[in-house]
């Protein structure tokens, strides 16, 4: 009877939480065709995009919380999962919503740096531009989230120590003409300046920075993926739409990576596990960052070929071996 009790409470509680997470390879998510809602993963407005073929696919790792014994016990002798302690990817200091923001918001800074390396590769010129506007900005209905400012009240705003210059000699509530260009066209409107709460004279009610301007608009939307490790994928799909060359040959290229503003590709985790997906898909060439390489070629799948990328321009090189013929540099 006690034996029995025993194994019983034995048995349920190898049906309870163990402070591990599952992790496996996640869904691969095609950058130049539609996500799982049916929207592109990238839309371009503003300009004519190019008919694509072949795939570049960026890949996921998904996550499975709150495991029991028994399934982490089979994860641990299963070469598609890994076990990893919670806390790695829930910080006991957070919560899970907290950790799923920081996420997204992880993903959302991988798409500017993907548009601003795609928009440095495509040789578009730095300008002051409006990245979003306060509540209650006095530009609202005037300027928007990409308008390049061109000048304030007759003079010229190249960067944003001129903005500044132009904007503490200007009272508060005065009306300026501001020069902007939205889609490669130029327009003047007026706007009635708000009161500087950090220095002498005024505001526009505008968050700016000094980034590449393009003459089209770049919507990403990949709701279901959160990190920066998407951003080189994402890049290679702007260019592939828009850029000179078509990629991918007609061939599928899977990959991963984080991207900079300048096009330097940076680690991720999870390099295992992505390749597995890709491999899954019949993949033949997988971009890894160089950084990866090390770890990657520990269990490299059958057939799948990794081509060694740090940069941008290294990663349409290896595309540009890949569409010749040639096997681009490998980890």
């Amino acid at each position: 009877m006690g034996a029995a009790l025993l194994l019983t409470l034995g048995g349920l509680g190898a049906l309870l939480p163990v402070p591990y997470v599952a992790l496996t390879p996640g869904p691969t998510y095609d950058t130049l065709g539609e996500g799982p809602s049916g929207n592109p993963i990238i839309t371009v407005t503003g300009t004519e995009t190019n008919d694509t073929s072949g795939l570049l696919s960026l890949t996921t790792v998904a996550v499975y919380d709150r495991i029991d014994f028994f399934t982490a016990l089979q994860g641990w002798f299963d070469d598609e999962v890994a076990i990893v302690p919670r806390e790695e990817i829930y910080p006991p200091d957070q919560s899970e919503d907290e950790v799923d923001e920081a996420n997204r918001a992880d993903f959302l800074n991988s798409q500017q740096s993907a548009e601003q390396a795609a928009f440095d590769e495509l040789g578009f010129p730095r300008k002051v531009v409006v990245q979003e506007l306060s509540a209650d900005s006095p530009s609202q209905g005037r300027l928007r989230a990409g308008d390049a400012i061109e000048s304030i009240d007759g003079r010229a705003t190249p960067d944003l120590a001129a903005v500044a210059d132009v904007l503490t000699a200007i009272p508060p509530g005065s009306t300026v003409d501001v020069v902007r260009t939205r889609l490669d066209r130029e327009s003047t409107v007026s706007i009635t300046t708000g009161e500087a709460t950090d220095r002498e004279g005024s505001v526009l009610g505008v968050l700016v920075s000094d980034a590449r301007s393009a003459p089209f608009d770049v919507e990403i939307r990949v709701d279901e993926v959160g990190g920066p490790s998407a951003g080189l994928m994402l890049t290679l799909g702007i260019l592939d739409l828009v850029g000179d060359d078509d990629l991918t040959g007609g061939d599928p290229i899977f990959g991963t990576g984080t991207i900079d503003n300048e096009g330097v590709v940076g680690p991720i985790g999870g390099i295992r596990l992505k390749m597995i997906a890709a491999d899954d898909l019949d993949a033949e060439i997988f971009l890894v960052p160089e950084a990866n390489c090390a770890e990657a070629l520990l269990q490299v799948p059958e057939g799948l070929g990794l081509a060694s990328v740090a940069t941008l321009d290294e990663a349409l090189s290896a595309l540009a071996d890949v569409r010749a013929g040639r096997a681009p540099p490998s980890c």
